[in-house]
This record gives C-alpha cells, structure tokens and sequence, in this order.
C-alpha cells in the first residue's frame, strides 16, 4: 500500500528497513518509530488530466485499531475547512485486521459514530484483510460469530465478501463500495477473504501454530501467478510479456534498495498546508500576549450574553445569562463559564475554528457552561457562540456536542481533528477526570509521544475535571501524577530560563496544569491557540470552584493594558502570594513572612481561608503553581529567596 497506493519512494521505505530515517539537515527528527506505523502524504493524479487526488496515510501505533477515529477526526475537519458540506471530497479509508475488526471494542465505537450529526464523515469504507488467522489464533477461539465482519449487522449497512485470489472481482467490489459511499453517505465493509504467507512478521513460523493450514498454503499458487496464467490464457499477453514486467519490477526494486542506503529526507513535512510557519521543537518561540481590548471584551461580552426575545429559556438559565450581561458590562465580576466563553468568542472573533465536545459538554456535567441550550416551549436549540463571525459561506466558526458515551473513540477523533489546523482550539471534555483512563490509549500511544515518533504536532485540549468534593472516588481524581509521570519534564534538571533563549515549553511533551481564576484560564486557553507551535495542554478543571465565591475575576484581568499591574496580558504560570502588587521578575523582599506554602488548585481556596481564620496573613505566605509542567523554576525561585 505505501509505494503503490500511497506512492511513498521506495528508497525511503528501504531506507527505514536498513537503518531508519536519517536526520535532514539542521532538522528535527525525533524518536522515530518502526516502519509500519509512519505515515505519509502524497498528491497522485487521476486519469482526468490536469486532477490529482491527495492521498494522506496517518502514523499509527501498535495498538491495533486505535488510529480508527483518529483518521476519521481528521477527515471531518478536512471536510470543514475545505467547505466539503456535503462531504463527496474527502473519504476516510481504514485497514483492518478480521481478528482486529471481531475483537478490538473501538471498531464498535467507530461504527457507532458513522452518522452522529457532529461525529459523521459521510461514510467510511472498511477494509479487512482477512487472513483468516489474525495473528495466531484460529477463528473459533477468536469470535462468537460466523464472520470476522459480523459486528457491522449493529448498523444496516453494506458488507462485500470477496475472494482475494479473484484479483477482478477484488477490484470490482472496491468500485461498488466506492459508489454505495458517495451515492449514500454510509459506511461499507469488504471483507477480503485470503491468507498469510508468511508469519506475523519477519521472524515468526506460522507452522507452529497452523501446521495443516500452512500445508496447503505452501503447495498453493499466488495471486499474482494466478492471474498471470488467466491474462495468458485469455490471450490478454504473452508470456514474454509477464516476464518483462516481473523483470522490470525487481529491477526497479534492486535500484531503489541501492538509492535507500543514502537516502535522505529533505524536510520535517509536518510543516505543510495549514501548519507553514509554526515551528518545529528544536526552534525558539516568541512568548505571546493574550488580553484583548475592553471595548471588544465588553461587545463580545454582550452578544454571547443576549438571548433572542423570542427564546423561551429555563428560568434558571435565563438567570445565568442575565448575570453573564453583567460581567460583560463590568457590573459584576467574571466566573469561570463566562471567562471560558469569552475565551472562545475572542478567539473566534480573531479568525480561528472552536470545537468542544464529550459527555455533557453542552450544559456541562455540573451545569455552570448552558453554551447550548433549549427553548421550554417548542425545544428549538440556540447558541449565541455559534454567531460570532461566521464564515463567508455562513457557517460557523464554533461546534459543541454532547458525544456518545465513549471515551476511547471520541477522544482519538477530536485529536485527529486538532492535527488538521493548528488555527483552532480544540476540546475534549471528560464527564469526570478519571473517566480519561478509557482513553488511556490515545494518551499513551498518541497524545504523550506522537510528536517525537511521527513529528506530528497537536495543541488538544483536554479538560480533566479534578478534586474530592463529595462524589466518591469514581468521581473525584483526574489521576494528576499520571500525566506528571509521562511528561519529559527533567525533574533533576533547571532548564535555560532566559526569556530570549528558553526552549522549555517546545523541548517538553505536553503541558499540565491547574488553574485557579477565571482570568487565567482565559488566558491558558488563548495562550493555546496564540503560540507559533503546538502541544497537548491537559487541565485539571474544577468542579466545585465553578461556583465558589472567591473564584471571580475583575473584567480588568482580561484585557490588554499595560499599565495595570494585577491585570496580566497573558497566562500566569505562578500566581504569587495576595501581598505581592507587582509582577516585576525581581520584586521587593518581603521579610515579614516566615513559611511559604506552594500549593495548586482548589486546596489554595481552602489554605486562604484558614490562614485568615488565624489571623497569619502577614506570617504565611501562599503561591498557586498554576503550571505544573514543565515547572515554572523562573517564577518559584524569587519567593523561595525571601524576595
């Protein structure tokens, strides 16, 4: 598939077979991974003169399956940016394994999101190529049902058995699959019924495990000769002419195995298309402001907080709006569902795509977002996100969903769909934090390690709800160590911190934190999108916090004016101590304290408390680590000092 279909060079496919990707020159080359998981991208012309069609393979892991929603993330995006609305431009195409397809449950999720408003592609042809073993196991050990295919009968679509030694008929039902998918917009599964020569891979004996099957499969004719003796004999060509064309093929495969030993990429392709300009890991970025005008804050404020009068809201949510004006005007103080909508009017407002979706996002799980909400009389849906600036075709700039009740599969969709554009803020929201360990794969395998394996780059968000307030320890812990554990932060190591040097963001995996004002998180989330490269930013968002009344922040803290001093222009990775009134990298000592205490998140609220209930305000000072990683060594080390 890679040299034929894909057209990748089979130079470069020799070259990671003796010895792996060179580095090009002055470039970033990363871990590297084995070379079946590398994807590649090529434009391949048709048979319409002057029509190429750009074919993309996506990097995938071991994990088997896995990359399904990925791939499906990413074509729908594809489908948004290029105004594909009725989606017959661009068609996921996935690969599978028959025990893969019966055995692996993210098939199912796969399957399930085929024609869920927000989640469809317009149809996914499936291929399986089955071999009839899987690996090593014979089908009566490895599924309950007839067919490895059998799982597609959940959804009422085509599924095309076909014998892989009828190289025509092969053909034939990949062009009525074709078809059935532009013509109807639905998945189709062909089911490629054929063997494996070989073992798994390059080391295994099949016989060890199928000693009569690899009989008869070592006295059978191949494909290839079987089809060759029917051209043959349908007078179709000559023997002669087989021959030559098996002659030049392996000539052609002798030359490039040669050419493979020095070859050399000529680029980091992930710098294409949408992403030209960004950098790379190994190149240093400038730090970006984040506050925005007041006169805009105060527009946009107001248009995401006026209902149409002919809405007939919740009584409830006709409060929160009501009080959402306010904040807007500078009436009252921002919480923290307002400071995350502006996040995404703003961004919006400037030109970029919001996406946010997972389990009750569009209320959220406790409540306090109603970005999405219901009319009581006639349930009509209405989202004022959803009018800002709109694109030229009238479309919207912002999507949120309530997705299916799965992690796993909707988490790789939304990354395939953040790897698409950097120019957009995408979201992944857990109902709980600890419920992300059902996409425990997507973290591991993708998220945490794709940029060193693949040079692919992500700015995902997920938002982790996080914090023991009540509701058991099914609903408490987003697992913080966890993603401490897989970040490349050295914890023995003090980075180069000089702002015009530091590579500290770029050299890490990912970022973590845990925020504990409206104002920052507005920040963190335009700090996202604002960056001239990408990372996978995990947050541990609150839960009782959305309410609490201490967490609020002044309009001020959102806006982009120099001269006030509380109110910074972008996110603040350490917040200091009350009794700090500057944010100058060398404050004032303040001698009068005797401990101080650094903690992060929702305990800060809890420690502030206390600490006035015994009256040590000027003895105990606290400072919120708001990123936890990489480390804010810069930020930690003045207080540490006694500055």
């Amino acid at each position: 598939a890679l040299p034929n279909v894909a057209q990748k060079p089979l130079a470069a496919i020799f070259s990671e077979f003796q010895g792996g990707v060179k580095p090009h020159e002055g470039g970033y080359t990363g871990s590297g991974d084995v070379k079946y998981h590398l994807g590649t991208s090529y434009n391949r012309p048709t048979h319409t003169p002057g029509k190429n069609m750009h074919l993309a393979l996506v990097a995938n892991p071991s994990h088997l399956e896995a990359v399904n929603t990925v791939v499906l993330g990413k074509a729908r995006a594809k489908q948004y940016y290029t105004g594909d609305v009725d989606r017959s431009k661009v068609m996921p195409v996935l690969l599978h394994g028959d025990g893969a397809f019966s055995g692996q449950g993210i098939v199912y999720e796969t399957l399930d999101m085929s024609a869920l408003p927000d989640y469809t592609v317009g149809g996914t042809i499936h291929i399986v190529v089955n071999n009839q073993v899987a690996f090593t196991t014979d089908p009566k050990f490895s599924r309950s049902s007839p067919y490895c295919t059998d799982v597609a009968k959940g959804l009422n679509i085509p599924v095309f058995h076909v014998n892989g030694d009828d190289v025509e008929a092969v053909a034939h039902v990949f062009e009525l699959a074709t078809e059935w998918r532009q013509k109807f917009n639905e998945d189709c599964v062909i089911d490629i019924v054929c063997y494996r020569k070989f073992g798994h891979n390059e080391i295994d004996e099949p016989s060890f495990t199928q000693p009569l099957m690899y009989q008869v499969i070592n006295k059978h004719t191949s494909a290839l000769q079987q089809y060759a003796d029917t051209l043959v004999k349908s007078g179709v060509c000559s023997p002669d002419e087989v021959a030559a064309v098996r002659e030049n093929v392996t000539k052609v495969l002798s030359e490039e195995f040669e050419n493979g030993k020095s070859y050399v990429p000529t680029s980091a392709d992930w710098l294409a298309s949408f992403w030209s300009g960004f950098k790379g890991p190994d190149q240093s970025s400038r730090i970006q402001r984040t506050g925005v005008s007041p006169d805009i804050l105060e527009k946009l404020g107001n248009e995401i907080s006026t209902l149409p009068d002919t809405f007939n809201p919740h009584r409830a949510v006709k409060r929160v709006y009501a009080s959402r004006n306010k904040m807007a005007h500078g009436e009252d103080t921002v919480d923290w569902a307002m400071a995350e909508a502006l996040a995404f009017a703003t961004l919006m407002d400037e030109g970029n795509h919001v996406r946010l979706s997972g389990q009750d996002v569009e209320r959220g799980t406790f409540g306090h977002r109603h970005a999405l909400i219901h009319d009581q009389k006639n349930a009509d849906r209405y989202c004022s996100l959803s009018k800002i600036n709109p694109l030229e075709d009238g479309r919207s700039r912002f999507s949120i969903s309530n997705s299916s009740l799965s992690e796993f599969g909707i988490m790789g969709f939304e990354l395939g769909y953040s790897m698409e554009n950097p120019n957009s803020l995408v979201i992944w929201e857990a109902q709980f934090g600890d419920f992300a360990n059902g996409a425990q794969v997507i973290i591991d395998q993708f998220l945490s390690s794709g940029e060193s394996k693949w040079l692919r780059q992500t700015g995902l968000v997920l938002l982790l709800p996080h914090g023991y307030d009540g509701q058991g320890p099914e609903h408490s812990s987003a697992r913080l160590e966890r993603f401490l554990q897989m970040a490349d932060d050295d914890a023995d190591v003090i980075p180069d911190m000089n702002i015009e040097t530091r590579m500290q963001i770029q050299e890490n995996n990912w970022q973590v934190v845990n925020c504990t004002t409206p104002a920052n998180y507005f920040h963190l989330l335009r700090r996202q999108v604002h960056r001239e490269f990408r990372k996978p930013l995990i947050v541990m968002s609150p839960k009782s916090l959305l309410r609490h009344p201490m967490v609020r922040s002044p309009l001020e803290e959102f806006d982009n004016i120099e001269d006030n001093d509380l109110a910074g222009c972008r996110f603040r990775r350490l917040i200091m101590d009350d009794s700090s009134k500057t944010r100058d990298k060398n404050p004032e000592p303040q001698p009068q304290f005797k401990r101080l205490v650094l903690c992060s998140g929702k305990v800060y609220y809890e420690l502030a408390a206390e600490r006035a209930k015994l009256g040590l305000n000027d003895e105990i000072a606290i400072c919120r680590v708001e990123q936890i990683s990489p480390f804010p060594h810069d930020l930690v080390a003045p207080p540490l000092r006694g500055d």
